[in-house]
């Protein structure tokens, strides 16, 4: 476990954005035999627009962010009450769903999500995160992992707040100009060559909402397209690696 968590700690400090946080992460939980998760800053959260960084099926975390299931989410609810990892979903523990919430875990469940261990993160600033393993398995065998590595869970979900909230945070800076989240989104997509209607699709927005991030990114960093301010983009991040 110490090795695992050292080379985790390694990539998180040599992080530089999301994907670097992600691989991170996924690496990490794939070798503890947990290959799904979620870590979920929500939008009501200091006012900050929601952050999601995800293993789940890219259909499902668009239409979530794209519905804001997190204001409805009855695992986020809890979590935002709770101080303490809790299990739910395929018989563990009572959520005491409504109609609207049941719905919404039977449409988690059509993409594997059915059972989870949410680990709830309260930090000094205020800020509210939550992240979660989850797994389609309808037996114990996903509990008995939990159950195995639970303190070393919590540790890593510590750990990663606290690297994701300073990387992301930096991340929303480009050549010294602030940019929104979603600005910053769309411009990262725009440098691997998606187009505005893929953006939108990726992102769970409308085209048009990814070209309305888009142009207000142009204005701010004082370009005249698109691809000027996709190439100002790659390049500060091409800078930051270095």
């Amino acid at each position: 476990m110490s090795d695992i968590f050292n080379r985790f700690a390694e990539q998180l400090a040599g992080s530089v954005g999301t994907i670097d946080l992600h691989n991170a992460l996924s690496e990490t939980a794939s070798s503890l035999g947990l290959s799904s998760f979620a870590y979920l800053v929500p939008s009501s959260s200091l006012g900050c627009a929601t952050d999601l960084i995800s293993s789940y099926p890219q259909p499902w975390t668009s239409h979530y962010l794209h519905s804001r299931y997190e204001e409805l989410d009855p695992v986020v609810h809890q979590a935002r009450l709770r101080h303490e990892p809790f299990r739910w979903g395929a018989g563990v523990g009572d959520l005491n769903l409504a109609a609207s919430q049941r719905d919404l875990m039977n449409e988690a469940a059509q993409f594997g999500i059915r059972s989870g261990f949410t680990i709830p993160i309260h930090d000094r600033r205020g800020l509210f995160a939550a992240l979660t393993f989850a797994s389609d398995e309808r037996q114990p065998l996903f509990f008995r992992v939990i159950e195995r590595y639970e303190r070393a869970l919590q540790l890593i979900a510590i750990f990663f707040h606290i690297h994701a909230r300073r990387r992301m945070t930096s991340e929303r800076m480009v050549d010294g100009v602030a940019l929104s989240n979603r600005e910053i989104q769309c411009l990262e997509w725009a440098a691997r060559g998606k187009s505005d209607w893929e953006i939108g699709r990726i992102l769970g927005i409308s085209q048009r909402t990814a070209a309305f991030h888009l142009d207000n990114a142009k204005k701010k960093l004082g370009v005249r397209t698109k691809i000027q301010a996709a190439i100002r983009f790659a390049i500060s991040r091409s800078t930051d690696r270095t």
